[in-house]
């Protein structure tokens, strides 16, 4: 009888976290504009602010759309990008 309700448990937690983990990605929006913070990273020199590096990471899940889209596909790929990421510690996902 402990071993059922141990193993319900589990598969209550299990299906949690597969919930949480729905709605987040349901929550992120991927919308470029809400890049605007690494706007002056992207276009000089300076180091990405922390709001640039927070909109980098919400956005991630984002980025092999960015690619097939002809409108953002060279930002996406430009070093500057690359190099802002990695300042960030923001992965640069395989697509």
């Amino acid at each position: 009888m402990m071993k059922v309700q141990g193993t319900g448990l589990c598969l209550l937690v299990v299906v949690a976290i597969f919930l949480s983990s729905v709605r987040l990605g349901e929550a992120v929006s991927c919308n470029p504009t809400e890049l605007s913070p690494c706007v002056s990273a992207i276009t000089s020199s300076t180091a990405p602010t922390a709001a640039c590096c927070q909109k980098l990471r919400q956005q991630e899940p984002c980025y092999c759309g960015y690619l097939k889209d002809p409108k953002y596909k060279a930002y996406a790929e430009s070093p500057r990008v690359r190099a802002i990421a990695s300042q960030c510690r923001v992965p640069i996902p395989k697509c």
